[in-house]
């Protein structure tokens, strides 16, 4: 990097948005586990938001790329890694980029190289590809858009936004760390401000608080509280126009930590708190963690020092030994073969139970029974796994398909006096303690200032205590490595950490195999779209009223197509126009808070798609429509574009009827 780009800034920031929303029709969703949640339409597109942040004095840069979606697995790493490759060459490699999901449950599935997390509609390339091309394309744009700039960090808490989801495992940690956390709740919230010209020009912030307040019954595809916290930020403060604006002049990202056991369904079951319905709930959870993190903003922050570095290192999880300075017990031990626990079947109660009825949280008899009896006979297994009711061993599985990964990155990125430590798994708060208190104690470091960058490079499901594992509820059910997961990723930790700190570079280590060329396609060749009997395509099937009150609901339902046929990736199947003289301004798309695109298929290969906007209480008086656009494939063509206009609306200030 050039000596010439220095400025009194002594870091240097490029940030940008791009689309990453997958297919909206008949794909089955990831995040619950659910056979029958797939995809009908879209309530908020999925966006990743990548951020290059630049040293010149030492020559070195992270990438961080932060994704309205469910998780990120090794294939979605590989390929954009490659990808990068091909374009900077060395610039960006496994060391430096740091990919994190903010796990929305509501975001299309099939992007996996291993099977356990495609489900029976198995591997999605148009998904897949949309989600790698958005990341580039966000990236390519960072990578342009790099400029001198000042980072500033503050913390704060937020303790209207999560709630412990197993406290009867939490309980079980020693007391001084239940102290630390005196209502089972991690309520730091972490704010990184990046200023252009003594102006805020981008936003991180960090909080932990699961992706679930939209609930296993939604079908229509949303980034859930996270990404409307980002939304709001961008959109509704900062007036970005996603559709019209490659270079926003503001990006704000709202990423994980240790949000492991961390519900945002406050009352205890899925949407459930603080109201009753799913999408309010979603609302307000993003809004709690907006305003903290806008407040933090708008506050007093100090100026960040500090370099720019990173290390990383690839390890077999399932053949760790771990040292007795981490395992607590003042013995060594090994990890074991990824195996999944039966409360791993049951789900989380507090954020919707899988469709496995038979199973539960805590103790299932005959589970537990028949792996007491496999124990018996391999103490080794016994030492890695009990008390694991083992249903899903995933280690036997990996022998004749890809089902789990055990071969993962482990990251650890400095970002001026912000230290980020990379788990591809879900930390619950006490664990993610002890590894971020093992990070500073060796860096010398601020505690506040390390954050576990949960959903980091890959998956290995959960990471709980070995005081938490023993109690098997959803999180230790779901550790597939065992009981000394974490002591094996602390002593990693601290690896990378001694490092860091002395300025020395890590073991090479290989990654996990690329399984791209082994993957086998879903069948998803949809029949040819044939409009309703009567109809063409676009006609519109059900009309608006002709006037509504301004905060009302308007709904119109057009003779569609198979949305899947081309994504709209960086566009829109819908507008909301407003007639301005002459012409019409389009004042909202699919993209929005207060609009959703539902699809459903009709008699003989029909499609019926549905539009709502939720017009806002201040929506100025004036004529309005709804447009309709999507692409059909004929029988024995190819695909058209097709499109439909509503007949012309009124929006009245007061009630029309009275």
């Amino acid at each position: 990097m050039p000596e010439t780009n220095y400025s009194p800034d002594r870091h240097l920031v490029g940030r940008a948005i791009a689309d990453i929303t997958g297919e909206p029709a008949e794909v089955g969703m990831l995040g619950y586990g659910r056979a029958d949640q797939k995809t009908t339409g879209i309530h908020l597109r999925l966006r990743s938001r990548a951020f290059v942040f630049a040293d010149p004095l030492v020559d070195r840069r992270v990438l961080l790329i932060v994704n309205d979606l469910p998780l990120i697995f090794s294939s979605i790493t590989q390929e954009v890694l490659r990808r990068l490759a091909q374009r900077y060459g060395d610039t960006y490699t496994a060391s430096n980029v740091m990919l994190t999901a903010t796990h929305t449950h509501c975001g299309p599935g099939g992007y996996s190289h291993h099977r356990l997390y495609n489900g029976a509609g198995g591997f999605r390339p148009r998904t897949f590809a949309a989600i790698v091309d958005g990341i580039i394309e966000a990236v390519e744009r960072a990578h342009e858009d790099l400029a001198p700039a000042t980072l500033r960090l503050a913390h704060g808490e937020l303790r209207e936004a999560s709630v412990n989801r197993s406290r009867a495992a939490f309980d079980r940690n020693p007391q001084e760390e239940r102290e630390f956390f005196p209502d089972a709740v991690d309520p730091q919230t972490t704010l990184l401000r990046i200023d252009r010209a003594g102006e805020p020009c981008a936003a991180v912030n960090w909080f932990a608080t699961h992706g679930t307040s939209m609930t296993n019954r939604n079908t229509l595809v949303s980034g859930d509280n996270k990404g409307y916290a980002a939304y709001h930020w961008e959109r509704v403060v900062e007036g970005v126009n996603y559709l019209v604006d490659p270079d926003p002049d503001f990006v704000a990202a709202f990423a994980q930590t240790n949000s492991g056991d961390m519900s945002p369904n406050l009352d205890g079951s899925p949407g459930s708190g603080p109201t009753g319905d799913e999408f309010e709930n979603t609302r307000v959870l993003g809004m709690r963690q907006y305003e903290v993190a806008a407040k933090l903003a708008a506050g007093y922050m100090p100026r960040m020092a500090g370099s720019i570095d990173h290390r990383c290192i690839h390890v077999d999880l399932s053949a760790v030994t771990v040292s007795a300075e981490f395992t607590g017990d003042e013995r060594e031990h090994r990890t074991g073969r990824p195996a999944g626990g039966a409360a791993a079947f049951a789900g989380a109660a507090f954020d919707g139970p899988t469709h496995w009825k038979t199973f539960r949280e805590g103790r299932n008899p005959g589970w537990d029974l028949l792996s007491r009896l496999a124990y018996r006979f391999a103490p080794s297994l016994r030492d890695a796994q009990a008390p694991k009711a083992i249903v899903a061993p995933g280690g036997l599985l990996n022998r004749f398909a890809p089902y789990v990964q055990e071969i993962v990155p482990v990251q650890l990125v400095q970002i001026g006096e912000l230290y980020l430590l990379g788990i591809p798994g879900e930390v619950t708060i006490t664990a993610g303690l002890r590894l971020r208190r093992t990070v500073a104690a060796i860096l010398g470091v601020e505690l506040t200032n390390v954050l576990v960058a949960g959903y980091s490079n890959a998956y290995i499901h959960y990471v709980t205590t070995p005081e938490e594992y023993e109690e098997q509820r959803y999180e230790g059910a779901s550790t597939l490595f065992g009981r000394w997961e974490l002591p094996a990723l602390q002593q990693i930790a601290a690896q990378l950490a001694t490092a860091l700190r002395d300025g020395s570079p890590v073991p090479a280590t290989a990654p996990a195999p690329d399984l791209a060329d082994s993957q086998q396609p879903a069948k998803t060749t949809p029949p040819a779209d044939f409009p309703p009997v009567g109809y063409d395509f676009g006609d519109v099937l059900s009309e608006p009223a002709a006037a509504y009150r301004a905060g009302e609901q308007v709904s119109v339902e057009f003779a569609g197509a198979y949305p899947n046929h081309d994504l709209h990736r960086g566009s829109t199947y819908l507008m909301v126009q407003r007639r301005d003289g002459e012409r019409w301004r389009t004042i909202a798309d699919d993209g929005d808070w207060e609009t959703t695109f539902s699809w459903s298929r009709g008699p003989a290969s029909s499609s019926h798609v549905t539009i709502v906007w939720h017009s806002p209480a201040d929506t100025p008086p004036g004529s309005y429509r709804i447009r309709y656009f999507g692409d059909a494939v004929k029988s024995g063509s190819d695909r058209v574009p097709i499109s439909g206009t509503s007949p012309e609306f009124r929006i009245d200030a007061e009630d029309p009827g009275e």
